[in-house]
């Protein structure tokens, strides 16, 4: 199959490509573009020739840019600019793929859209807990999706992954393999709950099965590692991983949320804090998928690239 990968040299983009073309499957690319201004901002949404030329004789999509993070907070209007990458982006791409043939359009969206926090397993038909723009966007762009399949005929499969972690990892994931590699005492140890994550390498394998399988089309699938961990395990094991102690120490967490909120890290705390399970048992029931690798694995490849990029 020729498949065409938007976002192809980012996080998940690299080595989705890496493993489709291991299948012998022909790739197709759409990469993240920089602009020529001073700041160099990333373009998200693709000009109608690129994306009409790059879906000459392609049979699948895997839709994977989009507009994550408001960086620094510069845009004047995030909620605006969220929906025109994320949601705008998305059917001008599905629209010209129908027009181009393609059968089956695979659509990266996020667990956001059930929300940030929930100590039940979170399963596919839960309700919609919109809390911010970015999961907004997602969501209507999964609607606008649904939309287009029903007319069309489009094979539509939308992922929802958790925390995605693995070489290459930014944000919070990053930042906290530098503070347990640095040594830090971290005030996490009497925080009580359990995060669902993915390793990036479960996330592509969960990606190709939904490019392959014929059951997939028109589903939508939550995906996870499916070992679920408490934030203070996390540490310990991330300290594993990199050989270093785990320095944990308990911390009232109320207090530890004024805090954070005070410097305007509140949300960022609040993750640490709560619990957000997701049940991925219809992926593997319906396509027979499994993680191909263990929290462990994904950590020990995680730390060692943590590792060679510091001493580079």
């Amino acid at each position: 199959m020729k498949v065409l990968v938007t976002g192809a040299n980012g996080f998940v983009g690299k080595p989705l490509c890496d493993a489709l073309r291991a299948r012998a499957h022909a790739v197709q690319s759409l990469p993240h573009q920089r602009t020529n201004t001073a700041e160099g901002a990333r373009r998200d949404v693709y000009s109608t020739t690129e994306i009409n030329d790059a879906l000459q004789e392609t049979d699948v999509v895997v839709h994977l840019a989009a507009r994550v993070h408001a960086t620094g907070g510069k845009l004047a209007n995030p909620p605006a600019e969220y929906r025109r990458v994320n949601l705008g982006g998305t059917e001008q791409l599905a629209i010209a793929a129908v027009r181009a043939g393609v059968k089956r359009f695979v659509f990266i969206s996020t667990v956001k859209v059930h929300g940030e926090a929930g100590d039940a397993h979170i399963r596919e038909g839960d309700a919609s807990v919109l809390q911010d723009a970015y999961s907004a966007s997602k969501w209507e762009a999964e609607q606008a999706l649904a939309n287009i399949a029903k007319g069309t005929g489009l094979e539509v499969v939308i992922l929802r992954p958790p925390l995605v972690y693995g070489p290459g990892v930014k944000a919070n994931f990053l930042a906290l393999l530098r503070a347990v590699d640095g040594g830090l005492p971290l005030p996490l140890g009497g925080i009580h709950n359990y995060r669902s994550l993915i390793y990036l390498g479960n996330l592509v394998d969960a990606i190709m099965v939904c490019v392959e399988h014929p059951a997939a089309a028109g589903k939508t699938y939550l995906v996870s590692d499916g070992d679920d961990v408490s934030t203070p395990e996390i540490v310990r094991r991330l300290a594993a991983a990199l050989g270093k102690p785990a320095r944990l120490f308990p911390f009232p967490p109320a207090l530890m949320k004024f805090s954070a909120t005070l410097l305007g890290r509140g949300a960022a705390v609040d993750r640490l804090l709560s619990s957000l399970r997701v049940d991925s048992s219809k992926i593997r029931e319906e396509l027979g998928w499994a993680p191909p690798y263990t929290m462990q694995q994904g950590l020990r490849e995680t730390a060692d690239w943590y590792r060679h990029r510091s001493v580079l």
